[in-house]
């Protein structure tokens, strides 16, 4: 019933995914969601960010943010780690991501994605065909419309569990 909000994996935090072992895998870009993905919302790009983006680069990925905020928050964020970026981005619509691979030169096949919704970001990749991966908010303070989602989400993930009881 909810199998398209289904992510591809789960996990605890961006900072933790095994990078290195998804490129021996063939995968060579990585489009990421900003806020409570890399960084609690609305924060600007820490020290770990920038080094967590300066590792990817070192290991040989590409990479692009797609946001659903406004560009002068994207903006901040993304000069900060050097990266290319679509703000407005009108997930969970594939159409952003798609841009997204062809701006990168990169293909559904070699192409990840790592967000913190399903709703938004795990479903619109999930509708692109690009390897989704959720992960934990960083941070509980979130936008009213975002807590109210997080509610919908706790009914798929438990179902998510069930299935693949992870």
């Amino acid at each position: 019933m909810f199998e398209q909000l289904y992510p591809s994996d789960y996990v605890d935090s961006t900072y933790i995914i095994d990078f290195e072992e998804y490129y021996k895998k063939g995968y060579r870009a990585v489009i990421f969601d900003i806020d409570n993905t890399l960084v609690p919302h609305g924060a600007p790009a820490d020290e770990r960010a920038i080094a967590f983006f300066a590792r990817l680069k070192d290991i040989g990925y590409s990479y692009m943010m797609i946001s659903n905020n406004k560009e002068p928050r994207v903006k901040m964020f993304c000069d900060a780690v050097e990266a290319p970026y679509i703000y407005k981005a009108g997930k969970p619509s594939p159409k952003n991501y798609i841009k997204a691979m062809e701006t990168m030169g990169t293909t559904k096949e070699n192409t990840l994605f790592v967000g913190d919704q399903l709703f938004t970001d795990v479903w619109g990749a999930n509708k692109a065909g690009i390897y989704s991966i959720l992960v934990k908010p960083i941070h509980p303070k979130e936008e009213i419309q975002i807590v109210l989602k997080r509610y919908l989400e706790k009914i798929v993930l438990f179902c998510y569990k069930r299935k693949y009881k992870k």
